[in-house]
C-alpha cells in the first residue's frame, strides 16, 4: 500500500489519502463575494483525486482582504454565495472542503498580483490597513494603524463569526492563516510586532494574540470536526521568527488542540533570502513533527509523485499540499493513484478515461452499452 493513499483521521474527519490541494487566492471575488470563477476553480480542484480541497484564504472583514478581489466570509452575501458553490461539489466529489480564514493585516489594500501587487494608497482607492504596529511593509509605504484593544477584540469577533458561519456551510475543517506576513504572522515575528504591551516584546506575548484567535475559533467549531494551523517556519531574515519558536507556537497550539500544522515560510519581509527548490520547506514540517508530534503537511514546489510519497512514507510530514502543481495538473492525484498503485473515487460520467492498464484507479466501476 503506498503511504500517500493510506487514510488518516482528523478528529471526526477521515481522509482517503494524504493529498491536499492547498489554499490558493484567485482574486475573483467582488467585494468579499465569490462569484462564477470560483464556481469552476473549486468544482474542479475537488474532483482532483486529493481527499482534501481548501477553500483560499478568506477574510474575515473587508479590511482584511489581500486584495479588492480577495474572498471574504463577512456578511450574508459572502455566505449566500459559497453556499451553491459547496453544494454542487458534495454532489459530485467525496473530497472533504476545508477553508483557511485569514485576516491580511498591513498586507492589505494590495493590488492584484497581476496589476502589480504592491500597496494601493487611501487616495487611489485602497483602504487603511491595520497591524499590531504602526511599521509599514516596505520601505516607503503609508504605515497601518497599531490595533487598540478594540481593534483587537472586533478582529477576534469577526473570526468566531466566519467560523460559524464556515460551519452553517458544512465546511468539514478550518485552517487558521498564521503565516505569509498577514496579521497573526505579524504579531508572531519581532520584525513588524513593536508593541510593549502584552502583545508584544517576549515569545508569549508575541503569541498571545494568535493563540487567542485559535482558540476562539476552536471553541466556535464543532467539536468533532479539525482545525488546523498554517504557519512560517521562518522569515527567512535574520533576527526575525524562526523554526525554534515556531516549535514553541506549535506546542502551544498542541496543548490548546490543534489537529495539524500546515509548514510554509516567509512572507513578512521583502529583505528574505529564500533558498527555492524542490521540497525547500519539507524540513520544516519534519522538524515539527519531530519535536511535537503534531500532524503536519508538507508544502513548496512539490509536484513529482515520487517526491510526494517519500515524504508520507519517510515519516517526514503526514499529508502533502500542493497549489500550483494542481493548478497545472488538475487531475494531480489520479495520476500519483496511477504511478503508486492507489485507488482514488470520480464521478461515474468520468469512469470511461480509466486507462486499459489501471482497471483498479477508480475502484469498482461497470460501464454497458446496448
Amino acid at each position: 500500500m503506498s503511504a500517500l493513499f493510506n487514510p488518516i483521521k482528523l478528529r471526526g474527519l477521515t481522509l482517503k489519502n494524504r493529498i491536499v490541494v492547498s489554499p490558493m487566492c484567485q482574486y475573483s471575488a467582488e467585494d468579499g463575494v465569490a462569484t462564477d470563477w470560483h464556481f469552476t476553480h473549486i468544482n474542479n480542484l475537488s474532483l482532483s483525486g486529493a481527499s482534501m480541497f481548501c477553500i483560499e484564504a478568506t477574510h474575515v472583514e473587508a479590511i482584511g482582504r489581500i486584495t479588492a478581489g480577495c474572498l471574504g466570509l463577512y456578511n450574508d452575501a459572502c455566505e449566500a454565495a459559497l453556499r451553491p458553490i459547496l453544494n454542487s461539489v458534495r454532489k459530485y466529489s467525496s473530497a472533504a472542503v476545508a477553508m483557511q480564514l485569514a485576516h491580511a493585516g498591513r498586507k492589505a489594500s494590495s493590488a492584484r498580483p497581476w496589476d502589480g501587487g504592491q500597496l494601493i494608497p487611501v487616495e487611489h482607492g485602497g483602504w487603511q490597513t491595520v497591524a499590531p504596529s504602526a511599521v509599514p511593509h516596505k520601505e516607503g509605504e503609508a504605515a497601518p494603524l497599531a490595533l487598540d484593544a478594540a481593534g483587537l477584540k472586533r478582529i477576534r469577533e469577526a473570526f468566531v463569526d466566519c467560523t460559524k458561519r464556515a460551519a452553517r456551510l458544512g465546511i468539514d475543517a478550518i485552517e487558521v492563516h498564521g503565516a505569509h506576513g498577514y496579521l497573526l504572522h505579524q504579531f508572531l515575528s519581532p520584525i513588524c510586532n513593536k508593541r510593549t504591551d502584552e502583545y508584544g516584546g517576549s515569545l508569549a506575548n508575541r503569541m498571545r494574540f494568535p493563540l487567542e484567535v485559535f482558540d476562539a475559533v476552536r471553541a466556535a467549531f464543532p467539536a468533532d470536526k479539525p482545525v488546523g494551523m498554517r504557519v512560517s517556519s521562518t522569515d527567512w531574515v535574520e533576527g526575525g521568527w524562526d523554526l525554534a519558536q515556531t516549535i514553541e507556537f506549535a506546542r502551544a497550539l498542541k496543548a490548546r488542540g490543534v489537529d495539524w500544522i500546515d509548514a510554509s515560510s516567509g512572507g513578512v519581509s521583502p529583505l528574505q533570502k529564500i533558498p527555492l527548490g524542490p521540497g525547500y520547506q519539507v524540513q520544516f514540517a519534519e522538524a515539527i513533527k519531530r519535536e511535537t508530534g503534531l500532524p503536519t503537511i508538507a508544502v513548496g514546489l512539490i509536484t513529482e509523485v515520487k517526491h510526494a510519497e517519500e515524504i508520507v512514507a519517510s515519516g517526514k510530514a503526514d499529508m502533502v499540499a500542493l497549489a500550483r502543481g494542481m493548478l497545472y495538473d488538475p487531475r494531480w492525484g489520479w495520476h500519483a493513484a496511477a504511478e503508486l498503485g492507489g485507488e482514488v473515487e470520480v464521478p461515474p460520467q468520468y469512469w470511461r478515461s480509466q486507462p486499459s492498464t489501471q482497471k483498479a484507479l477508480f475502484g469498482k466501476t461497470t460501464f454497458g452499452a446496448r
